[in-house]
């Protein structure tokens, strides 16, 4: 099994490039960040982890931006999305970036993939929450044209464009693997059809995870990565995604200025 981190990068917490190197220094493999826009003043949707929306949110940067950073910086280090919200992102932007990602860092970029929760944040961007899976999907498998196809096109319910070329081309044959988030009812649905991997928050349905894990891979007919993250700093946690067969662990990390970051850092990889 594998560790890395996720995380939000904010204005006011360690800077990126410093992040990635810290990292890399100690010996973990990957680096996932979240995003998020914007956060409307007037909050409607609850948030799944509790009552009070953490200041990060308010504050984080773009996450390929900093991934960007973050790569440059280092050698090794695997640069994702935890998750990017798809569904607020037009998908030849998303190609491009995430190709170009790919590109500097050699090929080290990871795309994962979410609808998110926040129902007024994807209003602001025009999408309608009801029908905000179908166009996760589309606007997936457009991506996926996109990088694999010389002259692309795409014709769907919410993506539409004739053949197109877009460059740069991701180093990944045949691209950066697309990670699913969520575990609900129908997240197995997604992953089977477009995905190339699973990746669930810790704590949030995810209590049978060795069985759904298996569940996954039965209905894939193969054996498809899983990346879990969000994971407290516990022992046993360790253990359990270890035994229930996860691939790659991302533990949660704080948003502190550099030197408490640093320091949890160090506590973090006595886990390994």
């Amino acid at each position: 099994m594998q560790f890395g981190v996720s995380t939000f990068v904010t204005d006011d917490g360690i800077a990126p490039a410093a992040l990635g190197r810290a990292l890399e220094e100690r010996g973990f493999t990957s680096l996932y960040l979240a995003e998020h826009t914007h956060i409307p003043v007037k909050r409607e949707s609850p948030w799944p982890g509790g009552a009070e929306l953490p200041r990060q949110y308010y504050r984080t940067l773009d996450p390929l931006v900093a991934l960007s950073a973050a790569a440059t910086a280092t050698e090794r280090l695997r640069v994702g999305t935890g998750i990017a919200l798809i569904v607020q992102r037009d998908p030849i932007l998303l190609a491009k970036e995430v190709a170009s990602l790919d590109l500097i860092s050699g090929g080290r970029a990871v795309l994962g993939v979410g609808a998110g929760w926040n129902r007024e944040e994807m209003r602001n961007h025009g999408t309608d929450p009801k029908t905000r899976m179908r166009l996760l999907r589309e606007r997936v498998l457009a991506v996926r044209e996109l990088w694999t196809k010389d002259e692309a096109e795409f014709h769907g319910e919410f993506v539409d464009f004739d053949p197109v070329f877009c460059y740069p081309k991701p180093v990944q044959d045949p691209h950066p693997p697309i990670m699913i988030g969520g575990a609900g009812p129908t997240t197995f649905d997604r992953v089977v059809e477009f995905g190339d991997g699973w990746m669930p928050i810790y704590g949030r349905g995810t209590d049978e995870l060795g069985a759904m894990i298996a569940e996954l891979r039965e209905r894939a007919g193969r054996r498809l990565p899983v990346t879990v993250f969000g994971v407290p700093r516990d022992a046993g946690a360790v253990e359990q995604l270890e035994a229930a067969g996860v691939d790659e662990l991302l533990f949660n990390l704080k948003t502190l200025p550099e030197g408490d970051t640093l320091q949890y850092l160090d506590r973090l990889a006595e886990l390994k």
